[in-house]
């Protein structure tokens, strides 16, 4: 990839976690992390550096940090002909829908409708695709 790797690609599936990825899709220095269910449909992009996971890694509660126990976790899907831009982040919850396009960069804090350019920290709908 000539925009530059920061790492090689990884992906993790914990106890009782399930990753399903559809066929064509391509990934370029991309981590996927389930604790629950992550589903990548067929010919998704990931450029360069993308995150996708489905998990908050650690409580945002002190005590529950203290305690050592999980942090939150909610399913991820991405649909059939998304490209997520280079650097990419998506969080637990979110699912976004067919051939939506989200730019470089962008925080996906929450679900996306399919068909549409979205972008920011966080990612924000900023036109339809036609």
């Amino acid at each position: 990839n000539s925009i530059g790797l920061n790492r090689r690609c990884f992906i993790n599936a914990g106890r009782d976690a399930e990753i399903i990825i559809g066929s064509n899709s391509g990934f370029s220095a991309t981590v996927i992390s389930a604790t629950e269910s992550i589903k990548i449909g067929n010919n998704v992009l990931c450029g360069a550096n993308c995150t996708i996971c489905d998990d908050d890694r650690h409580p945002i509660n002190a005590y529950e940090r203290h305690k050592n126990l999980p942090g939150q976790s909610a399913p991820i899907i991405i649909e059939d002909d998304v490209f997520l831009g280079m650097n990419t982040v998506v969080l637990k919850g979110v699912k976004i829908g067919n051939k939506t396009v989200v730019a470089a960069n962008s925080l996906v804090t929450n679900s996306l409708p399919g068909n549409v350019l979205a972008g920011g920290n966080p990612a924000r709908i900023i036109r339809t695709i036609t």
